[in-house]
């Protein structure tokens, strides 16, 4: 793909070498009727919706290769048309290892899809001549929406803020927490992007201080974060539903009018396979309640029958949720965690009505 400074700016943000002036104008026209669809603020578009509306969104995660992509591409082309997402979310690679395949991705579902895109943005490796770099050409792309994360670095065991301070050369990273991202992006860039950040309701984990893991912990720093300007909270996933309904209540009762009624998305994973469903449990640190236990581990040996279980509990848990939500005003929405799967999301949305055009395709997921 072409950088920024590869040729002069135009409105589709793409620069066609030789081209005469017609060619790229309807080329620039062509891409601009896309992005009056899909350059919306995420919070605008609930907004929009009728007072007793659900959402949901779709995370996908770049692949790492080529025939990996194309595969997803089309799979995300199937389910914006069975499934129409509000929006989608691209997730960053851990240490930013995936600055030009998330752009990529983004600029799939945001220019070709005409999708409302959600870019993931962490702190981890992240200077700012790199941010500004992002924030550029998520703005090229039309893409308006933000999150903003602390991040992961790639799994060698260290702590982002260690590596900086023991080796400054070596490790130079000018943002440390979600709250440095919002502040700079908040100062740099204005209202343009609508910034959303992350929740934990059982507790944001801390390797290094497992027992200061609690909502009561996290709530000033999720406060902070909104109060800097952020625009809407988005959940880890979990499975523990009076988890997070205790987590909703003390977001809501918490001394800071910046939480009283900002928009909360949970976040909800579909039951994968058996190996993806336990690590994806090891990294997220979220805890499966014995009820739910009771119907997945008799079916362990069994593949079909596991799914089907993981349907049901998923199906469950959504219609909890929606329960929940209905007892107060405004639309209610949810955050899915696809793994890049069609199959379990698309079941889930069946099963609850989220989706009208919702239904089994048979593609593979493969």
């Amino acid at each position: 793909m072409p950088g920024l400074d590869d040729g002069p700016a135009t409105t589709s943000g793409l620069r066609i070498f030789g081209a005469g002036e017609g060619l790229q104008s309807t080329l620039d026209q062509g891409f601009h009727a896309a992005d009056v669809a899909s350059s919306q603020k995420i919070t605008e578009k609930i907004a929009a919706l009728p007072h007793d509306a659900d959402f949901f969104s779709l995370e996908f995660f770049p692949p790492k290769t080529k025939n990996g992509t194309a595969n997803l591409r089309a799979r995300i082309v199937r389910m914006k048309h069975a499934l129409q997402p509000l929006f989608v979310s691209i997730t960053w690679g851990a240490g930013g290892s995936s600055f030009n395949q998330s752009f990529d991705l983004a600029e799939k579902c945001q220019r070709e899809l005409g999708l409302t895109t959600l870019l993931h943005l962490t702190t981890v490796d992240m200077t700012r001549q790199t941010l500004d770099r992002a924030l550029a050409r998520a703005r090229a792309l039309g893409i308006r929406n933000i999150m903003a994360l602390k991040g992961d670095r790639p799994r060698d065991g260290s702590d982002p803020a260690a590596g900086h301070a023991a080796n400054d050369a070596a490790v130079r990273q000018d943002f440390f927490w979600a709250v440095d991202l919002v502040r700079y992006i908040r100062k740099a860039h204005g209202n343009y992007f609508n910034i959303g950040v992350a929740a934990y309701p059982e507790g944001h984990f801390n390797a290094s201080d497992p027992s200061s893991r609690g909502v009561e912990h996290d709530l000033p720093f999720l406060a902070e974060k909104v109060e800097a300007g952020a625009d809407f909270i988005m959940t880890q996933l979990f499975y523990d539903m009076d988890a997070y309904a205790d987590f909703e209540s003390k977001v809501r009762a918490y001394p800071s009018e910046a939480l009283k009624k900002i928009p909360i998305i949970p976040g909800i994973l579909p039951i994968p396979s058996q190996r993806r469903f336990d690590n994806t449990l090891k990294l997220a640190h979220a805890t499966v309640p014995d009820i739910i236990r009771a119907q997945l581990d008799p079916v362990r040996k069994n593949n079909t029958e596991w799914m089907t279980a993981g349907e049901r509990v998923v199906t469950d848990l959504v219609g909890a949720i929606h329960e929940r939500a209905s007892k107060r005003p405004g639309p209610r929405g949810y955050s899915f965690f696809t793994l890049n799967q069609e199959e379990p999301v698309s079941t889930v949305l069946k099963n609850t009505h989220l989706a009208s055009g919702a239904r089994k395709s048979g593609a593979s997921d493969a």
